[in-house]
């Protein structure tokens, strides 16, 4: 499998990314319930996305950790980060959630910082360097 060296900034956006996940992953496991009421969302579901994002920070703070890592697995996690970020969008058009405002604008706003972590870290992954065997 090929591997890289993930560049200064590559490094420090998957270290940004998985604090956020983290952060969010807690937030949303530790207060599913009062957030559901908020948000008007199903607290089963935040239960669920806050355990996932906990998953999440686990692997990309290793890879932010680890000095090579599988240049496959990153283009995972950015592929991920956007898919979620789109997916929080279809979210709220599909008719599945009826949000309220508040839920509405807390769904949109993490879509697009996890857009802007997708796109900081596919500039990252340009300037990391192929490990040399």
């Amino acid at each position: 499998m090929d591997r890289i060296i993930p560049s200064d900034f590559l490094r420090a956006v998957l270290w940004a990314d998985a604090a956020s996940c983290a952060a969010m992953g807690l937030l949303l496991a530790a207060l599913a319930t009062p957030l559901a009421r908020w948000f008007g969302l199903p607290a089963a579901m935040l239960l669920q996305v806050g355990i996932v994002l906990l998953g999440f920070a686990l692997l990309v703070g290793g890879l932010a950790w680890r000095r090579a890592s599988p240049h496959l697995l990153v283009w995972a996690v950015i592929l991920g980060n956007a898919l979620w970020a789109l997916d929080s969008l279809l979210l709220l058009v599909s008719g599945w959630v009826a949000p309220t405002l508040p839920g509405g604008l807390f769904v949109v706003a993490q879509a697009l910082v996890v857009a802007v972590l997708a796109a900081l870290e596919h500039a990252g992954l340009r300037r990391s360097a192929p490990l040399a065997v």
